[in-house]
């Protein structure tokens, strides 16, 4: 394989790249708590994967991946760089085989996955989130008080 190189331009500005806590994850992490809704943020929901979601709901068994639009290759707004386009490619295609391959896992171990692009309106993102979230909770069973004798 060859080994392909960048210019210095190019690795600044993609070491820059946040992984975690970016705009986009961090808008969505607001309207869902202002929606009420609690949860862990960048945890692994499956024991033994090293693959981290951006929002855990635990209890319910839903995770929620927030995926950028270049690095996960969106189909509306996914872009090919045109230098080093070989290794761009086989990159973000590697990214969307690991990205098929955590949902299987988590669906086999009885999650949901959830992506969210960094294009959608965190308000639309959230309301489909609170909605599985809602619908794969457990209803709370009422306590019956008991009388003492």
């Amino acid at each position: 394989m060859r080994v392909l190189e960048t210019t210095a331009a190019t690795s600044s500005r993609m070491s820059r790249q946040r992984s975690r806590d970016t705009d986009t994850e961090k808008a969505l992490r607001s309207v869902l708590h202002a929606a009420g809704l609690r949860y862990r943020v960048h945890r692994r929901p499956l024991k033994g994967v090293r693959r981290e979601a951006d929002i855990v709901f635990g209890p319910a068994r839903v995770a929620v991946f927030v995926d950028g639009c270049f690095w996960h290759g969106c189909p509306e707004h996914a872009t090919w760089p045109k230098r080093n386009s070989e290794f761009w490619r086989q990159k973000i295609e590697k990214n969307r085989v690991r990205d098929a391959d955590t949902d299987a896992r988590l669906e086999a171990a009885g999650w949901v996955s959830l992506r969210v692009w960094e294009h959608e309106s965190p308000q639309k993102a959230a309301a489909r989130v609170a909605a599985v979230v809602q619908a794969r909770r457990r209803p709370r069973v009422p306590r019956v008080p008991t009388r003492a004798h």
